[in-house]
């Protein structure tokens, strides 16, 4: 099958607005701290305290398994909810604006059938994202949710061209009304962070929830390496697959009825 996604064209930062991110986000007067790791925060925007933060799981591996077969071609729930839950916008430009998931259509060339899924950063275990970072902006959590440290993204993109499932977006313009739990700024990278803030407290992805609310219960989240997890299970019943298996980064995210 073949999948029609757009392409994203890429644009050098420029020192000086590294130097200037970097210098405001040092002077912490507008930040609070949110810890991910023992060695890794992210700054949360505004005057809202950051939520407490559960200790990381190391033996945990957050994952999705998403039945095709249940995802509507019209159907975009978990687009939406995302969009909300992290306060990016309706893309005007496929190529070019963020998409933290987005709903693609997959057509086999010979019998002419095609399928819609949902297609996010897949979280690899083995992530080419972190192993091209020159700063280690791009790094895997212990429990394996791969995220971007804001205050280290210099915007060269290299992640970006390393991710096979064209899951990150780079941001162009200035940002407002961000949300405290989801920081963002212009010239970074950001993708997906399934819900990490959510997760953390001990809940799920939004895009799980508004699928199971008002979607067609596609999706399901979990802890891989727990083998008594719905997840785990249903993905060893199943015989879920993964995008791309080939290029053996082994993706989080599990796919049914592909």
């Amino acid at each position: 099958m073949s999948c029609g996604t757009g392409s994203c064209s890429c644009k050098t930062s420029e020192p000086g607005i590294d130097a200037g991110r970097r210098a405001f986000l040092k002077s912490g007067g507008a930040f609070t701290t949110v810890a991910l790791t023992s060695t890794v925060t992210l700054m949360a925007f505004g005057e809202a305290e950051a939520a407490p933060q559960a200790a990381l799981n190391a033996k945990a591996r957050w994952g999705m398994l998403i039945d095709v077969a249940k995802c509507g071609d019209g159907c975009d729930a978990c687009v939406t909810a995302c969009r909300t839950e992290n306060g990016w916008a309706e893309p005007k430009n496929l190529a070019t604006d963020a998409q933290w998931i987005r709903k693609v259509t997959l057509t086999d060339p010979k019998s002419g059938a095609s399928k819609s899924l949902p297609v996010m950063c897949q979280h690899c275990a083995s992530a080419p994202c972190t192993d091209v970072c020159p700063t280690g902006a791009s790094f895997k959590r212990a429990d394996g949710i791969v995220l971007v440290d804001k205050h280290l993204c210099i915007g060269c993109r290299y992640c970006m061209m390393a991710c096979p499932y064209k899951a990150r977006s780079f941001i162009h313009e200035a940002l407002e009304d961000q949300k405290p739990h989801a920081p963002r700024g212009m010239g970074t990278v950001e993708s997906c962070t399934m819900c990490v803030h959510r997760v953390d407290a001990g809940q799920i992805p939004a895009c799980v929830e508004s699928c199971a609310a008002t979607g067609g219960g596609a999706m399901m989240f979990g802890d891989l390496n727990d083998p008594n997890s719905d997840i785990a299970k249903r993905v060893a019943e199943l015989s879920a697959t993964q995008i791309r298996a080939d290029l053996g980064v082994d993706p989080g995210v599990h796919y049914v009825n592909l």
